[in-house]
């Protein structure tokens, strides 16, 4: 049975690291910390070792849920989903990270199938770039997470990651979450250099009570990893007065 992001507001190291021995250190150092809640595990280490051995080794650190995040799995033929989830399942995975933005049969597809498979479908689409969407000179219309949100929800979805640097689509999309989906879980990503604030992105998203930090270079970057996943929950914690 997947395991599941526990407590109000929480930390989500990503752990998008090369090296195994940097990757088992910061988990060693923040796994114990208050407020860490759970791993985020990239494509660097699946790429060098699998994912069924780098989930063994994370294991091996911690008790924590660990949600992979294929860079991102979803935009591909729907068919795909059966085999993909099929083999995260094999590898224990408890949630994948998922951006269905090939259309609404890829919804069907990935989020469905994580479902079924009792996975923890986090699903997303749109990422902290200022290019991303037809508006900013990219190629995705502008709309298009609001799309996926609804198609994701109809099929069961809970849980969701959202792009902390734009306040105004955080409260929008939020607000619609909140309204549409009981007991939802956010994700908030893109800290630091990609815009986002931990206090504002928090207060902008109030209404959804369950909320946690996917945070990269920030904390795995850091000198003390759990020091500096500390001071993020801290700020996490005032968040609560700005809202």
């Amino acid at each position: 049975m997947a395991k599941l992001l526990e407590g109000a507001m929480g930390i989500v190291p990503a752990l998008d690291i090369d090296s195994h021995e940097q990757l088992e250190f910061v988990v060693r150092e923040t796994s114990k910390r208050e407020g860490v809640a759970g791993y985020k595990l990239g494509l660097t280490s699946v790429m060098r070792f699998g994912l069924k051995e780098s989930m063994r080794r994370l294991r091996d650190l911690t008790d924590l849920p660990i949600l992979y995040d294929h860079q991102k799995a979803g935009p591909d033929m729907p068919d795909m989903a059966v085999k993909y989830t099929a083999m995260c399942k094999d590898a224990d995975v408890d949630g994948l990270i998922l951006f269905p933005v090939a259309g609404p049969t890829a919804v069907d597809g990935f989020v469905g199938e994580a479902i079924r498979a009792n996975i923890v479908a986090v699903v997303g689409g749109e990422i902290p770039v200022p290019d991303y969407g037809v508006s900013g000179g990219g190629y995705m219309l502008d709309d298009a997470l609001d799309r996926i949100l609804v198609r994701a929800v109809a099929n069961k979805a809970d849980h969701f990651v959202l792009p902390a640097h734009d306040l105004g689509k955080i409260g929008r999309w939020s607000t619609w979450i909140a309204a549409n989906v009981t007991s939802p879980v956010v994700l908030l990503t893109g800290f630091g250099a990609l815009g986002g604030s931990i206090e504002t992105s928090f207060a902008a998203s109030a209404v959804c009570p369950r909320r946690f930090a996917i945070v990269g270079r920030l904390i795995t970057g850091a000198t003390s990893p759990g020091d500096a996943a500390a001071r993020m929950y801290q700020q996490m914690q005032a968040s609560k007065a700005l809202a």
